[in-house]
């Protein structure tokens, strides 16, 4: 008859123990795996409060703004607008389309920058139908942000 060898428990030094307890070192982590809660709100409420980061753009009679929410949060997380110097200098007219189209690239820039690969916006369709707005449109996206969000994964 054959008799098994006696298991013996393996030997484990410090450098390899490893922890029960797990620390998520990223906050935004569960966002990028489309896990996190997003706040659905009411039914009927515009605009949607589905969304990770929320993408608003605005033109007044002077000038053009571009900014970007997080959930529950009032402060912007990162904007742009003609009323800054860096990007007014640059124009011949902060109102019209090429100033759209600015403001679109270095918000792009700063939403890589910050971080943020994607973000919620939605224009109202007879706004989008401007040419402004498209081309605000085209430069986030020409820029490598992509302008929805997943849809959330139910784990």
């Amino acid at each position: 008859m054959s008799q098994a060898a006696p298991q013996t428990e393996p030997m484990c030094d410090d450098n390899e123990h490893v922890s029960p307890k797990i620390v998520n070192r990223n906050p935004r982590n569960l966002e990028q795996m489309a896990i996190a809660v997003k706040d659905r709100g009411w039914g009927d409420t515009w605009p949607s409060r589905h969304y990770y980061h929320r993408l608003v753009f605005s033109r007044s009679q002077h000038h053009v703004t571009a900014q970007v929410f997080a959930a529950g949060v009032d402060q912007p997380v990162v904007s742009c607008s003609t009323q800054e110097w860096a990007v007014k200098r640059e124009l011949a007219s902060t109102r019209c389309v090429s100033a759209c189209q600015a403001v679109g690239a270095v918000l792009a820039q700063r939403c890589r920058e910050a971080g943020l690969q994607r973000v919620s916006f939605r224009a109202l369709p007879w706004e989008f139908r401007s040419q402004a707005v498209q081309k605000f449109w085209t430069a986030m996206k020409e820029g490598g942000i992509t302008l929805n969000e997943p849809r959330r994964r139910y784990a």
